[in-house]
């Protein structure tokens, strides 16, 4: 049987969650000696909460990836809070559109592969923890980037960005260079409120099909989309 929670969120997934569960036992054994029974049972309810969002932050729910040659899918849930062009992003070497992805403390935080790629580079940097929803985070914050190369056509170069937030303390990246991913495979997570973003060769043929605003889920959700010239070429005709 599955279980539906990730395996990038040990030891925390055991180790908070027991814990919680030491402190429920704890109320239930010694708070009804010294307090009454309605504190106890405020108490009690708190934790039941906390125990049940500290499981649902680990959450690892089944999804069947989008996959089509000319779509990059969302590296993670969340909402969309820049979409803009930038002059040299590092590893694209030239112009590039950079879509950044706030994750909540209520968003599923497993990264994913945005299309069929070969990992080229993994880059580990630290930094602060500022608020992730400001775009300077991913400039200063402590990151991870993890630049690959798409194999399908255009084999354009692509860089995805881990950035850790104001309560966000480790980036999980099991991604090894080299390592080819198939669109919507997994490959990390970031723990607690974080930022991904996704940098890409500007051009012409590139569509981005989200706003500022707009609700992503990785894996499942299209960001850009690739415009292709056909390569059929017509017979003459005889």
């Amino acid at each position: 049987m599955r279980i539906p929670l990730t395996r990038y969120g040990l030891p925390e997934v055991v180790v908070y969650p027991a814990a919680v569960l030491v402190l429920m036992a704890a109320v239930g054994l010694f708070g009804l000696v010294g307090l009454p029974l309605w504190a106890v049972g405020v108490l009690e309810g708190i934790l039941s909460l906390v125990l049940a969002w500290a499981l649902m932050f680990f959450r690892d729910p089944h999804r069947v990836p989008l996959r089509q040659d000319n779509l990059l899918v969302a590296p993670a849930d969340g909402t969309i809070t820049d979409v803009e062009m930038v002059e040299d992003a590092e590893f694209i070497e030239g112009p590039a559109l950079r879509v950044g992805i706030f994750l909540s403390i209520f968003n599923t935080h497993i990264n994913r592969a945005p299309c069929d790629a070969k990992i080229e580079r993994i880059t580990y940097r630290p930094g602060k923890y500022i608020n992730a929803m400001s775009p300077r985070a991913g400039k200063v914050n402590e990151s991870n980037n993890v630049a690959m190369v798409r194999t399908g056509h255009p084999q354009d170069r692509l860089l995805v960005r881990q950035i850790s937030g104001a309560i966000a303390r480790r980036i999980v990246c099991a991604a090894r260079e080299g390592q080819e991913l198939v669109g919507g495979q997994q490959f990390g997570m970031i723990k607690f409120g974080s930022r991904t973003e996704l940098y890409l060769s500007a051009s012409e043929n590139v569509e981005c099909m989200v706003r500022i605003g707009d609700k992503v889920k990785a894996g499942m959700t299209p960001l850009v989309k690739y415009h292709l010239r056909s390569s059929h070429v017509p017979h003459a005709s005889k």
